[in-house]
């Protein structure tokens, strides 16, 4: 098991629609998530900023994350929140939500 944490601006005028979207995610993207090997997903926010973390317990990251970039139900899910989001300044090329680096962990 691998733990990821991202980070991405929510704009501030798309926060309602964001925590609205969020609070009843479709089963199908919720599946997808699942199916991709995805477990304890959780977005966190402050002061405009969400910070998304979840653990991998697959064996092959690149290939599970492309399975869920090419699901056209995920496709849709991403078209309505994409709008809500903003990477941060620091984000590397390419990228949407921008990886943190795990400093510290403790069970």
């Amino acid at each position: 098991m691998k733990r990821y944490g991202h980070v991405i601006r929510l704009r501030p005028e798309k926060l309602e629609e964001y925590n609205r979207l969020h609070a009843a995610v479709w089963p199908e993207v919720l599946k997808r998530i699942r199916g991709c090997h995805i477990r304890n997903y959780t977005i966190f926010y402050r002061d405009g900023l969400l910070f998304g973390y979840y653990e991998y317990h697959g064996r092959d990251y690149e290939a599970d994350m492309a399975t869920m970039a090419a699901d056209p139900v995920t496709q849709k899910w991403w078209k309505l929140t994409a709008p809500c989001q903003q990477p941060v300044d620091s984000a590397p090329e390419g990228t949407w939500w921008a990886p943190m680096e795990e400093f510290f962990h403790t069970d």
